[in-house]
């Protein structure tokens, strides 16, 4: 599942392109692609169609462009295009009448007053990604919504997600009360995104790493000093994988353009099962953890107590 450095890359990709631009079209071919969405296909189509658009925005592993307002004599976007990417879903930026991408779900055409006519193309191969058209909420701490928007708001769908830690509004020590309280694993507790956001299973594995925490280490037993090096170790994770343009096993995550990230390269832990640790060279291990995996160094990332 794509995470907050290949969502952010994505955001990134597509907001010269859609600020300011109008939607004249809309093709919904899968209404899979639509699951998040309240309406029908058609009825998507047409809400959308004529529409101008805002900055793209991110919380997490959430996108968002805000509608410009039909009323002129409004302040604020009260609605938003949602995208969530699910476990596969893309993106991309084409030229217009370009031929239909593999697994399109959704296209939208549009009119840049700049860059001309382009089209954004939703592509999901595994269809759990979706679009939605979704009222914008006030956020309760009045913060900017999240990265790329200065308003305070974000779609409903989004309001449980909880900030991410390179938002400048996520709040450190909340986050180590928060922990104090909390029985789970402290990777449990990183990958649910009502806690702390944008962090998958690849980043997760990554930071628990470098921050030599072991995975079922109980969140509330971590010191003030251990939580604060596992924040700093997650935005440092984070904040290279950016750099790198995300983490790409196959040909499902890529960049607007069609690209794919290359911080698989750097990885420490995850995926390395049986390899040794960069660290202390004895191997890696990989273990069952919620339908998914945990990779780790039982030497570098023992268990306490």
């Amino acid at each position: 599942m794509p995470e907050l450095p290949e969502v952010e890359v994505v955001r990134a990709g597509l907001d010269p392109a859609v600020s300011g631009a109008t939607v004249v079209g809309v093709s919904v071919l899968d209404e899979r692609a639509l699951t998040r969405h309240t309406g029908s296909g058609a009825e998507f189509e047409a809400a959308l169609t004529g529409r101008s658009l805002e900055s793209a925005a991110r919380r997490g592993k959430f996108l968002w462009i805000p509608l410009r307002p039909t009323d002129p004599r409004a302040d604020a976007a009260s609605e938003a295009l949602v995208a969530h990417l699910g476990m596969s879903g893309q993106l991309l930026l084409r030229s217009p009448g370009a031929e239909p991408e593999r697994h399109e779900r959704v296209r939208l055409d549009i009119q840049h007053p700049e860059h001309g006519e382009l089209a954004i193309v939703f592509a999901d191969q595994r269809t759990f990604g979706s679009l939605a058209l979704d009222a914008l909420v006030p956020t309760p701490d009045a913060a900017p919504g999240g990265w790329g928007t200065h308003d305070a708001s974000v779609p409903s769908q989004v309001a449980h997600i909880s900030r991410d830690p390179l938002d400048p509004a996520f709040r450190d020590r909340a986050f180590r009360d928060a922990l104090a309280r909390k029985d789970s694993a402290i990777k449990r507790v990183l990958l649910d995104q009502t806690a702390i956001s944008g962090v998958g299973n690849i980043y997760a594995d990554e930071a628990l790493w470098l921050a030599r925490i072991h995975p079922e280490t109980p969140a509330r037993a971590l010191s003030t000093r251990a939580v604060n090096r596992l924040l700093a170790d997650v935005r440092a994770v984070l904040e290279q994988a950016l750099a790198e343009g995300g983490t790409s096993f196959d040909a499902q995550y890529v960049n607007v353009n069609g690209q794919a990230g290359y911080f698989a390269h750097s990885l420490n832990a995850y995926g390395r099962t049986g390899e040794p640790c960069p660290r202390c060279g004895h191997p890696i291990v990989r273990v069952s953890f919620m339908n998914r995996s945990s990779h780790y160094c039982p030497h570098c990332q023992k268990l306490r107590g």
